[in-house]
């Protein structure tokens, strides 16, 4: 199982709510399989605005950012954390999207937009561990000069 960014570190996965959504079971659900598949997690908790994601990705120095979102905020909260993270030169950070996402034209927007995947209620955990390893495996070089 390769996990790691380079042999010095483990991939570092920060794990956001944003806007006013109060439910957190699959963050914290899928939060826990990153945990035990060997990436380090790091949770921001509820009520999120873009502006503190984008900030605590940066304190983190952070590889991968998931963006929880329940309350059918999504195109409005997710085009500005990429706006944001694009303003603060974090563009090169794969960005994850999940929750309650279901119109076909959103999902294609944020695919456009940047979000790398997006991910559904009830998608299996290992299904989401494995797009990131493989992603990992497949840019490891790159990500790794960038850094």
């Amino acid at each position: 199982m390769v996990m790691i960014m380079s042999k010095k570190r483990k991939i570092r996965f920060l794990m956001a709510k944003p806007g006013l959504d109060g439910h957190d079971r699959g963050a914290k659900v899928v939060s826990m399989a990153l945990r035990d598949a060997g990436m380090e997690v790091i949770y921001t908790g509820l009520h999120q605005t873009p502006e503190q994601i984008v900030e605590a990705a940066i304190q983190e120095d952070v590889d991968v950012i998931g963006l929880s979102i329940l309350s059918g905020a999504h195109m409005t909260l997710i085009p500005r954390v990429l706006e944001l993270m694009k303003e603060r030169g974090l563009q090169d950070r794969l960005v994850l999207a999940g929750g309650t996402i279901v119109l076909k034209e959103d999902i294609e927007k944020l695919k456009e937009l940047g979000v790398a995947e997006i991910y559904g209620p009830g998608t299996p955990t290992k299904e989401i561990v494995e797009f990131i390893q493989k992603y990992f495996e497949k840019n490891a070089e790159k990500k790794v000069q960038k850094k």
